[in-house]
């Protein structure tokens, strides 16, 4: 060692790897994130097909073909049932005379609404394009069916349960 704290002639490697990014590379993880007993890359972007997690470890699982069509029939009918909420119009004068009723009623609906919202989003963040296209086809098909004039006799706008969807969910 010299005066000014440098070693000559021995050279600092990098630290060994650890046992984990030796598995990773012997796996061809390369350094990404890797499933328990699966082997299979998690996806960080969009990509088409049956073997995914939705919500869930292990569902709908891999090679199962059934399972990954009731996945997307299940989100599906969420999207549509938060567009059914989002739209109702059940509670009003005529069926609860109680504020405080009336007002837990539309709490509860408020927070199922919300709570569906943001698991339609979670199953989304799995990026399988699958899931994707049905979220947004039962939010759109709910929408028609419960919030558009397509089926409505009247637009009573004013009178739903609850406010609209924001943007942040």
């Amino acid at each position: 060692m010299n005066n000014d704290g440098h070693m000559h002639g021995m050279a600092m490697g990098p630290p060994p790897p650890s046992s984990s990014t030796i598995m990773n590379n012997a796996t061809g993880g390369g350094g990404g994130m890797m499933m328990k007993n699966h082997h299979h890359m998690m996806h960080m972007t969009f990509f088409w097909g049956k073997n995914t997690e939705i919500l869930f470890s292990g569902w709908p699982g891999y090679d199962n073909l059934g399972m990954y069509i009731l996945a997307l029939v299940v989100v599906f009918f969420m999207a549509m049932f938060v567009e059914f909420l989002s739209h109702s119009n059940y509670i009003n004068k005529s069926n609860v005379d109680d504020h405080v009723t009336s007002g837990l009623l539309k709490t509860t609906l408020y927070g199922l609404r919300t709570g569906l919202a943001y698991i339609v989003m979670l199953a989304v963040m799995s990026f399988n394009v699958g899931v994707f296209l049905v979220a947004i086809v039962g939010h759109s098909l709910g929408f028609m069916v419960f919030g558009s004039r397509v089926f409505k006799k009247s637009s009573s706008e004013k009178n739903l349960d609850l406010p609209p969807m924001s943007c942040s969910c």
